[in-house]
């Protein structure tokens, strides 16, 4: 790779940096921009009825600032601000934000189209990274400043002369905020800040972008501090961030940034924005989750915020994404499987209102995610997974015995097939092998007599290959007599070495399963099957002829 072609950005120099040993505690204000800044990255911007489906949406969500468009740019943001306002569309503890660049008309226009709104950002921005005031705007850092301090003077007029009663909030970006050099970057923000001169009670937002991620989010970070520390205005402004996603952490660049001093994040659910997206709302909310932390914004039915997303964007959430994706609450690793499994019986065993199991950091049902999901069986797949599926789906609470047997059934299946087992054929495949094996001997009938001193005496009609044949035996209770009689039968001694039965909860109407191990006396080899009846007697008896007749199969 020609990585010769390419500079290392410079770092900041902060030498008692604070955050590194700060935590998240407390939800930040949050803003939504996937309507402005996610909606300009889709290939087909969405129409007006979209927009106002999902203006709704991030509505219920929680979302307080809610970023709606750039409404001097086009015509489709313009009339989207008016159908808003006009309908009144806004609840009242809810500030619509617009964007604009430091241009007269531009703000003119722009405050033209949310006259009569309760509460309005007014975003204001323009570039101050080195390389765009050398390549785009050939600016130098006053011209840079004077832009700034200009549009920020405009505003201020306009909006001071405004009787509608709206409740102006201003916010300044100096767009490209990681790629600016951080003392300029501190007096530019001052210099607007002057014209704006907020106070703690009525404060100023700053936002300081990662437009573009360069860099290590730990260096983000220590930019964050860097303005936070040398800003005069600090006690009268709200720091806000907006990352992007480039190199692929603008979700860990927003959490150190909060742990840097940050008090606000602009993103977008699912990450949608430019080039590689924008920081994603949705997973930096269910991580403050998963840490005991209120992220004040419902994201309950992670299901539903996939739906309205993909119909409303035409975007695709992949089954990787974080928290939302259909694959990242499955486990297919055998390991894993098994952890999952007896993590959730420990959970149950101790009543815990905690939850703690391996490999699952979230409650797939906090999310509104179903159980069915989590295990799924293929040739990775081990006893454990196995074990669940057959425990969740089926109510059979298989034996280790028949785990260990049964899971090599599975991997040949899955690895002759190339392909993922659903529950209820994993559930044909056990019934196959070891329920009810009804070859070449079945059970027709049978009838214990009691002998007394613990005795039984069995006479069953049994059938081989069809043909009914009558057998007769006594033994130390029902199994070991039937034993008998089959053995003397057949003409192969064997003993049961493992005897094990439950009630069925789901799954089949018959009420009880019974799991048999029976040993072949002329080799001591073990051989396992099982039964299912409304009986548990007869399930027993069923138990043993399909362990014979998988013996006998060998």
């Amino acid at each position: 790779m020609n990585y010769q072609r390419y500079s290392r950005i410079p770092e900041v120099n902060l030498d008692k940096r604070t955050w590194p040993g700060k935590v998240i505690d407390k939800a930040p204000m949050w803003c939504s921009v996937d309507l402005r800044d996610g909606n300009q990255a889709l290939e087909v911007p969405m129409n007006l009825e979209q927009k106002l489906e999902f203006f709704q949406f991030l509505v219920d969500r929680g979302f307080k600032h809610i970023e709606i468009g750039f409404p001097a740019a086009s015509d489709t943001d313009y009339n989207f601000c008016r159908e808003l306002i006009d309908n009144n569309l806004i609840p009242d503890d809810v500030a619509i934000q617009v964007l604009t660049q430091s241009r007269p008309h531009i703000i003119e226009k722009t405050i033209d189209a949310v006259y009569g709104a309760k509460n309005v950002i007014i975003h204001l921005y323009n570039s101050t990274s080195t390389l765009q005031r050398d390549v785009v705007f050939g600016f130098d850092r006053k011209q840079c400043l004077d832009l700034a301090v200009e549009g920020a003077r405009l505003i201020k007029e306009y909006t001071s002369d405004d009787n509608s009663g709206t409740n102006w909030i201003y916010e300044y970006s100096p767009e490209s905020y990681s790629s600016t050099e951080p003392d300029f970057a501190v007096e530019i923000c001052d210099a607007v800040a002057e014209v704006f001169a907020p106070t703690p009670e009525k404060k100023l937002i700053i936002n300081l972008p990662e437009t573009v991620e360069y860099t290590l989010p730990n260096v983000y970070a220590d930019m964050v501090e860097y303005f936070c520390n040398n800003t005069k205005w600090r006690d009268s402004i709200i720091v806000s961030l907006h990352t992007h996603n480039d190199r692929g952490t603008g979700v860990a660049a927003s959490e150190l940034g909060l742990l840097a001093g940050a008090d606000r994040i602009e993103g977008t659910l699912f990450g949608n924005g430019e080039r590689t997206g924008n920081v994603d709302i949705i997973t930096l909310a269910v991580n403050m989750m998963m840490q005991g932390v209120d992220p004040e914004l419902d994201f309950a039915n992670i299901n539903s915020c996939v739906e309205v997303y993909e119909r409303c964007t035409s975007m695709q959430v992949g089954p990787r994404h974080p928290w939302a994706g259909k694959l990242v609450f499955t486990a297919f690793s055998g390991s894993h499987q098994d952890a999952i499994n007896k993590g959730k019986k420990k959970m149950e065993e101790r009543n815990s209102q905690i939850w703690n199991v391996p490999y699952l950091p979230v409650d797939p049902a906090d999310l509104g995610r179903d159980y069915e999901p989590i295990i799924r069986i293929n040739s990775q797949s081990g006893r454990g997974g196995i074990a669940y599926v057959m425990e969740e789906y089926f109510g059979v609470m298989l034996p280790k015995s028949f785990q260990k047997d049964f899971l090599s059934v599975i991997k040949t299946e899955t690895d002759s097939n190339e392909t993922e087992l659903l529950p209820q054929q994993v559930f044909e495949l056990f019934d196959d092998y070891y329920i009810n094996v009804g070859t070449p001997y079945a059970l027709n009938r049978f009838t214990e007599h009691a002998l007394g001193d613990k005795k039984s005496e069995v006479e069953a009609d049994i059938t081989d290959c069809g043909k009914e044949v009558k057998i007769k035996g006594m033994g130390k209770g029902l199994l070991d007599a039937f034993v008998n009689a089959f053995a003397e039968y057949t003409g192969t001694k064997f003993s049961i070495e493992m005897y094990s039965e439950h009630a069925m909860k789901s799954g089949t109407d018959s009420a009880a399963i019974t799991y048999i191990e029976i040993k072949r006396e002329t080799d001591g080899k073990v051989f396992l099957g099982a039964g299912v009846s409304s009986s548990v007697t007869k399930s027993s008896v069923r138990a043993i002829i399909s362990a014979y007749n998988r013996m006998i199969k060998e």
